[in-house]
C-alpha cells in the first residue's frame, strides 16, 4: 500500500470539489444570501488552499497509475468521507440550530443518494443550500470516482480498480475498451436524462430551479427536494407522471442505454434483469391501484397514477412521495416494503440489494430443491441469456448474507435510542438502502431531526456501507485486508 499515493488522488478530489461548489457560490451571490456565500466561499478556498499544499508537497512522488486494490479500497471510501465533510460545511455555517452531526448526515445522505433528511423546514432554507443539496445527489447517483474518472484522465490514474471498489459486484458493464471512455459515455447519458427531465417539468409550468433540482434528485435516484411536501408540494400530475417515467428510467441499468444508442434492441429487451424488473413494477402497481381503488381511496385513474408513481419510487430507492401512503390499506404499505429491500437493476443510480441478486438468490434456493430430489443433476444459473458462474453466485450470497447481519445489528444499535422498534427497524433500512422514505412515520410526517448525534453517525455510517455496497467499507475492517 501506497498512503502518498492515496493523499495525492484526494487531494486532486478536494480540488473537483472546490470547483463544483462554484455554482452554488454563483446561486447564493445571485439572490442576496451573503451568510451562505461565506460559507461557501470559505469553504472553497480552505479546499484549494490544502490541496495545493499537499500536490506541491507531494510533487516528487511517483506516479499514481501505481495503485493496488487495497489502495483503490481506501481511496474509495477516503474519497466519500472527505467530500461529505466538506460538503457539510456550508449547511453548518449557515445554520445556527443544525450540529455538525446534523450537517454531516445531511451531506452523506446527498451524496449516497439516500435522501433522507434532518431538516424539518426545508421551504424555509436559502436556494444556493437547496440547490447544493439536490446537486449532491446528482454527483452521487453515477458516482464521485466514475465523475473523476471520466473528467481527470490527465491525472494518470487506471480507473478501472476505482469504479470496481465504488461499485463491487454485479454492476456497470465495460460499454467500450477504456474505462475512461466508458465513465464518460455513462455520465453523457445521465446528463442528457437530467437536461430532458429539466426541460418536460419547465413545459409543466415548474420554474428552472425547481425543475433542475428535482431532475438532480429523480435521475440519481435519491429523493431530494426543494420542499417539505417533495412532490406533494406541486399539485401537479403532470410533474407525478414525468417523474415516474424518469424513475423507471434512473433504476435502469446505465448500459441499457448505450445498446440502445447502438442499436441492440433485441439484447435490451433480452435483459432478464431489466424484463423483470419491469415485470415487477407492473404487477405491484398494478396490485396497490385496484388495492386503493377498491378501498374508495381514490377514483380509478388516482388510483393508477398512485400506484404506479409510488411503487416505481420505492423499487428505485427514490424516495418521492406524492401523498401521504401511511394511511392506505396495509397490503399496499407493505408492497412497498417489500419493494425497499428489492431496489433497482445493477449499474443504476438506485440502490438496495438489486433486482439481479433478488433473481440469482431466488435461482439458487431453486436448484438447492432441484439437487435434493435429483443428486445428479446438472444445474445452472441463468438470469436472460447470461450465465451466473459460482464464484458472482457466491459473491451475491455473500453480500446478502452481510446486508441482512448489517441490517439486524443496525436496528440493535439503533434501538438504543430508545424509539420503538418500526422507528429504528425502518430508519436503519433506509440509509441501509440509500431510500429515504419508508413505512410508519419516519419518512412520512417525521425526519431524522429526533435523533441524537451518536445515532446519526451510525446511519451516516450506514448510508456509506450501502452506497458502496457493503464490500469496499468492511474490507478496511478486517486484519487480512492490513497483512501483506
Amino acid at each position: 500500500m501506497n498512503p502518498k499515493t492515496v493523499i495525492k488522488l484526494l487531494s486532486y478530489v478536494m480540488l473537483f470539489m472546490a470547483l463544483l461548489m462554484i455554482l452554488p457560490l454563483l446561486i447564493a451571490h445571485y439572490h442576496g444570501e451573503e451568510e451562505a456565500y461565506n460559507a461557501f466561499l470559505t469553504t472553497e478556498a480552505f479546499l484549494a488552499f490544502t490541496a495545493i499544499l499537499i500536490l506541491l508537497y507531494l510533487r516528487g512522488e511517483e506516479s499514481v497509475s501505481q495503485l493496488s486494490i487495497k489502495d483503490s479500497y481506501i481511496f474509495v471510501t477516503l474519497t466519500w468521507v472527505t467530500v461529505t465533510f466538506f460538503g457539510a460545511i456550508p449547511y453548518f455555517m449557515t445554520e445556527e440550530t443544525m450540529s455538525f452531526a446534523e450537517s454531516f448526515f445531511e451531506t452523506m445522505s446527498g451524496f449516497t443518494t439516500t435522501g433522507a433528511t434532518a431538516i424539518p423546514n426545508i421551504d424555509e432554507k436559502p436556494m444556493s443550500i437547496l440547490f447544493w443539496r439536490n446537486m449532491t445527489n446528482w454527483i452521487g447517483g453515477m458516482g464521485i470516482i466514475v465523475l473523476f474518472v471520466a473528467l481527470l484522465p490527465a491525472v494518470g490514474v487506471r480507473g478501472t480498480a476505482l469504479v470496481g471498489a465504488e461499485t463491487v459486484g454485479p454492476t456497470k458493464d465495460k460499454l467500450t475498451p477504456q474505462i475512461h471512455s466508458t465513465a464518460v459515455a455513462l455520465w453523457l447519458i445521465y446528463l442528457v436524462l437530467t437536461l430532458a427531465q429539466t426541460l418536460l417539468l419547465l413545459l409543466g409550468g415548474l420554474s428552472l430551479f425547481d425543475a433542475s433540482t428535482i431532475s438532480f434528485g429523480t435521475i440519481a435516484a435519491a429523493g431530494f427536494a426543494p420542499r417539505s411536501g417533495s412532490i406533494a408540494a406541486y399539485d401537479s400530475h403532470y410533474v407525478e407522471w414525468i417523474c415516474t417515467i424518469f424513475m423507471f428510467l434512473s433504476g435502469t441499468n446505465f448500459a441499457l442505454f448505450f445498446k440502445l444508442l447502438q442499436r441492440k434492441y433485441k439484447r435490451v429487451l433480452r435483459d432478464g434483469e431489466f424484463r423483470l424488473y419491469l415485470e415487477l413494477i407492473v404487477v405491484f402497481s398494478i396490485l396497490v391501484s385496484i388495492n386503493l381503488f377498491m378501498n374508495g381511496l381514490a377514483n380509478l385513474t388516482d388510483s393508477i397514477r398512485l400506484g404506479f408513481f409510488h411503487v416505481v419510487s420505492f423499487i428505485t430507492t427514490t424516495g418521492f412521495s406524492s401523498t401521504n401512503y401511511s394511511t392506505w390499506p396495509m397490503f399496499s404499505q407493505i408492497v412497498l416494503f417489500i419493494l425497499l429491500f428489492i431496489g433497482g437493476c445493477a449499474g443504476s443510480a438506485g440502490g438496495g440489494i438489486k433486482v439481479i441478486r433478488v433473481k440469482v438468490l431466488y435461482l439458487m434456493g431453486v436448484n438447492a430443491m432441484t439437487k435434493r430430489i435429483h443428486p445428479n443433476a446438472v444445474t445452472n444459473i441463468k438470469v436472460g441469456d447470461n450465465a451466473i458462474d459460482a464464484q458472482t453466485g457466491s459473491s451475491i450470497a455473500g453480500f446478502i448474507g452481510l446486508y441482512l447481519i448489517t441490517l439486524f445489528g443496525g436496528t440493535l444499535v439503533i434501538s438504543l435510542s430508545g424509539r420503538d422498534f418500526l422507528t429504528c427497524f425502518t430508519g436503519v433500512l433506509l440509509t441501509l438502502g440509500n431510500n429515504g422514505v419508508g413505512i410508519g412515520t419516519l419518512g412520512t410526517t417525521e425526519c431524522f431531526d429526533q435523533f441524537s448525534s451518536f445515532f446519526l453517525w451510525v446511519f451516516s455510517f450506514l448510508m456509506l456501507v450501502g452506497r458502496l455496497e457493503i464490500f469496499t467499507v468492511y474490507s478496511l475492517f478486517t486484519r487480512r485486508f492490513w497483512t501483506r
